[in-house]
């Protein structure tokens, strides 16, 4: 398997001092997603959790919806110059019942309902493709609880802690245990590797459960809370407008500029009690 940390060196500079020493930087390599030996996707990540990253980009993208939609998933033989496997190239198999994406062959490309459109159309392709919609889910979280964490997921990032370089999510109970944790490079794909988890744990939909993430609100994220069923997702930094709006067209509770004892909840104020 991969390493999740490379040591490189650097000149640093401090006022009038300067010195050449090594740098602990985490790795970006790419993974291919392949469905059914069909290329569907490649994504640059941190090396780790790659089986829980592919199926939670698959279930964010609607296109499975269960654990029970998934047969295999395997690494393929993707080598480098030395013929070594680079574990950089995964297959799903799909139960055959499952219909397989849309993929323009001449571009490898995958055909997404949020790909490519903005604005209303955007709200509306999540919309139509959720089977797991937060809007009905009766959880509550105490404020004092959502308070708490932030420092439980900082202490947990274990990878960061040595390279500064990487982003976290985190599934919590709405009474404050963690879960789940973990890092990439790219917010989008430690969440997908959160709700991956969640999968193959049959926690879809994740009901009473609080998504936390290390830095903001992004449309794309929220999406990814409400395929996943996850009824409040909260993030230590600000939100985007469009996930604002999505949150409160799915029924999801958006809490941002998580920060000690002060926050804004932007959607669904009734889940976070005082």
């Amino acid at each position: 398997m991969g390493r999740v940390t490379a040591r490189r060196r650097a000149h640093h500079l401090s006022g009038d001092s300067a010195e050449a020493r090594p740098e602990t930087l985490v790795v970006e390599e790419p993974l291919e997603i392949r469905v059914d030996g069909t290329p569907l996707t490649v994504t640059m990540r941190t090396p780790g959790a790659d089986v829980e990253l592919a199926q939670g980009f698959l279930l964010t993208e609607g296109l499975i919806a269960r654990r029970e939609d998934v047969v295999t998933v395997r690494y393929c033989r993707g080598a480098d110059d030395d013929g070594v496997n680079t574990y950089n190239v995964l297959d799903v198999a799909l139960a055959p019942a499952v219909p397989k994406p849309d993929v323009d062959v001449t571009r490898n490309f995958y055909t997404t309902s949020s790909c490519g459109v903005c604005g209303k159309a955007s709200l509306e392709a999540v919309r139509l493709s959720s089977k797991h919609c937060p809007g009905d889910d009766p959880s509550t979280v105490a404020a004092t609880v959502l308070s708490e964490m932030p420092a439980q997921l900082r202490e947990a990032q274990k990878v960061f802690n040595s390279t500064g370089g990487l982003h976290a999510a985190a599934l919590f109970t709405t009474g404050g245990d963690m879960l789940v944790v973990r890092e990439d490079i790219g917010r989008h794909n430690a969440v997908d590797k959160v709700i991956g988890w969640a999968l193959e744990h049959n926690r879809i939909p994740s009901t009473g459960t609080v998504l936390l993430v290390s830095g903001r609100a992004s449309f794309e994220l929220t999406q990814k809370a409400v395929m996943a069923g996850i009824p409040i997702l909260a993030a230590v930094s600000a939100p985007s407008s469009l996930a604002v709006d999505l949150a409160g067209q799915s029924g999801l509770t958006l809490v941002a500029f998580l920060r000690g004892d002060s926050m804004n909840v932007y959607t669904r104020p009734d889940r976070v009690t005082r």
